[in-house]
């Protein structure tokens, strides 16, 4: 819990790279931020095993290990946190008021960074082998199947435009779709139908993923959505490309979301529609979903924060203009040397 009372005058509500990374600079910026991180702390990369297109890791980590460094991280420049999930807010009222079952926190100004979760089957057998084969991310995973056949349960511009992006990497793949008419936009699919490499399953949905006892996909049983009747497809991928669920109902009718359920922010800021309130990562991005992008937001999200409580006067004026001069620098003996490239 924060040292300094049930006033704060930053509370970050998520801990996935967006929020972790807000309260780095916040902590930096000595504004002593408390992130109530949630039950399942961490976001969706405490589930992702393998990252290796996380700038600064040539050898790769994994998911849990990026997000644990990041959390001592924060922590150890001032991050209080509290690992619970927050029940309800009151993000109108003057101070912002957080509450975590009976415990109750007010604060200046308030970071949402609450992610958003990935639609899945709704298998046992899925959620096994998730990151062991099943994933929801091509971006992320793609590099891992090289001359794989793989599966893209889905029938949207997700699911097409996944399926084009694991061409690069696999041998097959093959878009399973419980009907014979899509969601996807006329382009997406004709794209993926275009492809030599991508095929169609209709009328087909998945209704187990199988490992043979390997701990990895081996195949699938797929089930005619009209006559029930089941056969396996081996591969040793499937990717869910169903959607994604933003996490924003504690915020339904106080922040704008647009029409999917995704916060509104004032781009290039990130500003909400009121005052003090602040929205990053997946909880406001549908387009990119990574967990650099989601990290470069929290940053911003730290320095909007940090620039409107210098305006309600409970900072000094940041020195935004200056880079931070000392901020981004490494410290130790030896002073930063400035070198200008003509």
């Amino acid at each position: 819990m924060s040292s300094s009372g049930d006033h704060q005058r930053l509370i970050i509500i998520g801990s996935g790279p967006a929020g972790l990374t807000a309260a780095i600079y916040a902590a930096r910026a000595e504004l002593a931020p408390l992130c109530i991180e949630g039950i399942e702390s961490g976001g969706q990369l405490m589930q992702t095993t393998e990252i290796e297109n996380f700038p600064g890791f040539p050898q790769g980590l994994m998911g849990p290990e990026l997000m644990i460094n990041f959390r001592e991280q924060a922590e150890r420049f001032g991050t209080s946190f509290v690992t619970d999930d927050v029940s309800e807010v009151d993000l109108a009222a003057t101070p912002k008021v957080v509450k975590v079952g009976d415990r109750t926190w007010t604060a200046d100004a308030v970071i949402v960074s609450t992610g958003a979760t990935a639609r899945m089957i709704g298998l046992e057998s899925e959620a096994k082998l998730l990151g062991h084969g099943v994933s929801t991310c091509a971006t992320c995973d793609g590099y891992f199947f090289r001359d794989k056949e793989l599966i893209v349960v889905g029938g949207g511009d997700s699911a097409m435009e996944e399926a084009t992006f694991l061409t690069k990497f696999a041998s097959k793949v093959t878009i399973v779709h419980r009907r014979d008419e899509y969601r996807a936009s006329k382009i997406m699919l004709d794209r993926a139908r275009a492809n030599d490499k991508v095929e169609f399953i209709e009328w087909a949905g998945v209704t187990e993923v199988l490992d043979d006892g390997t701990g990895a996909v081996t195949g699938v049983t797929l089930t005619d959505t009209r006559t029930g009747e089941e056969r396996r497809l081996d591969c040793q991928g499937v990717f869910v490309a169903i959607g994604h669920d933003p996490n924003t109902k504690l915020f339904r009718g106080v922040l704008d979301t647009d029409e999917n359920g995704y916060i509104r922010t004032q781009a290039p800021s990130t500003r909400t529609n009121l005052d003090g309130v602040f929205a990053c990562g997946d909880v406001q991005d549908h387009e990119y979903r990574q967990a650099i992008t989601a990290a470069g937001s929290g940053c911003a999200a730290a320095l909007d924060a940090e620039r409107y409580l210098a305006s309600i006067g409970d900072l000094p004026d940041p020195s935004i203009d200056a880079d931070r001069d000392e901020a981004d620098h490494v410290t130790g003996s030896k002073p930063a040397v400035a070198v200008r490239v003509s």
